[in-house]
């Protein structure tokens, strides 16, 4: 029998030797790499962080502690050891538990997290609440050197600081995020952990200072002694300077010490920083030696470590990559940036050919789009690559500082729609309707990887903002155009003519409702067909023509109904007088989407090619048919 299978809840790991834990820790790595490579999933963060957690769970009671891990893509161990290891197989599957922290979950998940740089400012809110309630416990956020270059970690660590509420920081140090750390904070951790006077220099200029007479003028000379040795040789200083008492750094590998460390932080009153220096995907070759490739994967071979790939069309985001590396050649005002999603967005490519052209800000997303429009305001063509979950973090600037000057960044969002396995933190279906509202802002959307070249080639060509979404993963397979072409602003595409019914959809559901008329064409419905392409502006006349044609209207939209394309279109038909068009929109109701494949989503909301076709036939007063012999 192992270890592992006599460890279910935290006080079963509080039992255990430093033998044992450690046998553990090999334990659980085996545990999480197994299941990963089936699921799919964030390996490389989660085998950093084994001997950290175990030791979080040693020093601190997760049921009445509060233990909030930023981003929270490294909760894996802390899922297992809370009750939750005879569920860790079904990790990011259908009704199995998520690969974040999520409240409803378990009690020992103090925080939902899934974005980064959150969990100081939750951490602090949490700190304050406790005070005012009386009530005596722990709050922790656990943040990595990734994370950390978030604005929003620097502005809790200063109001923390600020308030001296008792507050403990582990900073997990792994020089990594997703891809690898970039910026002057990278640079001073990376002192801090190579520099052999630090533990040895503050304690030496502690004695030294004590063992000083007392006498009031020596006092105060001591203490300007004391701030001006600790600036020359005690790197942590910029946290101290903040208003942390800061610990380390501390091999986050060594269970033991870290342990040490912790029990220490919990007495010591006020901030505390704990630094802790780990090796992201420690415990597995493949992952030590890529860990940005190990950061977020799919189903792997655990002995090879090569990813099980599917043989087909090529990814949307690499085309993405291909098209910006051809445009680029031609054009030097084209620049990119990624907010340290360099490999995910499909910008390492251009960073290798064009490295003077390409920018990697960290994880700010804020940062990345005011810096983008600055350099539209001096004539370049910014291109900022995106996810669209993270471009939300980034409103206020897409509002403020790009389309209300008018300036020509083009906004390159990825994983535009349903994600799947990494749940509702990740789900990029808000973007069409928190950016449709902005003026000046021109939203495009492909309906294959073809089309994607020609939308970045318009995006480059147009004098003004604007946005391109598209999906994750493949594309349709189809074929691809010798070179990007520029497309007309605000057209259209009428792919079938029909006079019964009008289908208008967006990006990857066009596939969707092609198919549905063929369908409905077998059934003898004759349906229009139409590409929205441009979202914004919308080809008013082209809908018009139709939908006042065949007055009968479904729209359908891998994006929430509010505010969406279909809402687009109900304001058209008020804004034209038209009231009496049926009108049926398909597409996300009032609710988070929870983690599943795709094509588990898709049927719970309807946007398949049955359910369109039940829907057209339904309105128009036939029987609908439930099952369908599809092409």
């Amino acid at each position: 029998m192992t270890i592992i299978d006599n460890v279910s809840l935290p006080q079963d790991v509080r039992n255990l030797d430093n033998k044992k834990l450690q046998l553990l820790a090999d334990e659980l790595r085996r545990l999480i790499i197994e299941t990963v490579s089936k699921t799919g999933g964030h390996l490389a963060p989660n085998l950093g962080v084994v001997e950290l957690t175990l030791a979080i769970h040693r020093v601190f009671d997760s049921e009445r502690d509060r233990i909030i891990y930023d981003v929270g893509h490294q909760c894996y161990v802390h899922k297992i050891l809370t009750g939750r290891k005879d569920q860790f197989h079904t990790l990011r599957q259908h009704q199995g538990i998520a690969g974040f922290p999520r409240c409803s979950e378990s009690i020992h998940d103090a925080f939902g997290t899934g974005h980064s740089s959150t969990s100081i400012s939750a951490a602090l809110g949490m700190a304050v609440a406790r005070d005012l309630q009386g009530e005596k416990y722990s709050v922790v956020a656990v943040i990595g050197d990734g994370a950390m270059t978030g604005g929003m970690a620097f502005e809790a660590l200063n109001h923390a600081g600020d308030l001296k509420k008792d507050l403990i920081v582990i900073l997990n140090d792994n020089e990594m995020s997703i891809g690898e750390n970039v910026g002057g904070l990278s640079r001073y951790l990376s002192r801090i952990r190579t520099d052999p006077m630090y533990s040895k220099g503050k304690e030496e200029i502690e004695n030294l200072l004590n063992k000083l007479p007392i006498g009031k003028q020596v006092l105060k000379l001591a203490e300007r002694m004391k701030d001006s040795l600790k600036h020359l040789v005690v790197p942590g200083m910029l946290f101290e300077e903040l208003g942390f008492t800061y610990l380390g750094p501390i091999d986050g590998h060594n269970i033991e010490d870290i342990t040490d460390v912790l029990k220490q932080a919990k007495g010591v009153g006020g901030p505390v920083l704990v630094h802790v220096v780990t090796t992201k995907g420690k415990g597995y070759l493949p992952a030590e030696q890529n860990p940005d490739k190990f950061h977020g994967v799919g189903p792997f071979d655990r002995v090879s470590g090569e990813v099980i790939k599917k043989n087909g069309a090529p990814t949307y985001t690499s085309v993405f990559s291909d098209t910006l590396v051809k445009l680029a050649a031609e054009n030097d005002n084209i620049l990119a940036i990624t907010a340290a999603m360099a490999s995910g967005t499909g910008l390492s490519q251009f960073s290798h050919l064009y490295p003077q052209r390409f920018f990697d800000v960290g994880i700010a997303e804020q940062h990345a789009v005011t810096m983008a429009a600055g350099m539209a305001n001096r004539g370049y063509k910014p291109v900022v690559a995106i996810y669209s979950t993270f471009m939300q973090r980034a409103y206020d600037q897409v509002m403020h500082d790009v389309c209300l000057q008018n300036l020509p960044v083009v906004f390159a969002i990825d994983r535009a729609g349903i994600v799947g396995d990494d749940g509702a933190t990740h789900q990029g279906v808000f973007d069409i309707a928190f950016l449709r509202s902005i003026p000046n802002l021109t939203i495009m959307a492909p309906k294959d990887e073809n089309e994607l070249q020609h939308m970045i080639k318009t995006a480059i060509e147009h004098e003004a903002p604007c946005a391109i979404r598209y999906p994750r993963g493949a594309g349709v397979g189809c074929q691809m155009d010798p070179d990007p072409m520029v497309l007309p602003v605000g057209r259209c595409e009428v792919l079938r003519q029909g006079k019964d019914i009008t289908l208008i959809a967006v990006s990857n559901m066009v596939a969707v409702a092609e198919q549905a008329s063929r369908e409905l064409g077998k059934l003898g419905v004759q349906a229009t067909v139409i590409n929205v392409r441009f979202i914004k502006p919308l080809d008013e006349e082209c809908i018009m023509h139709h939908v006042t044609q065949t007055r009968r209207l479904i729209t359908i939209e891998e994006h929430v109904l509010a505010g969406g394309l279909g809402s687009s279109i109900l304001e058209l038909l008020e804004q034209r007088g038209v009231h009496d068009i049926k009108v049926k929109r398909l597409g996300i109701p009032d609710e988070f989407v929870e983690h599943a494949r795709p094509s588990i989503m898709h049927e719970k909301y309807g946007l398949t090619v049955d359910n369109l076709v039940n829907q057209s036939l339904n309105m128009m007063g036939r029987r609908p048919k439930l099952i369908l012999a599809h092409e």
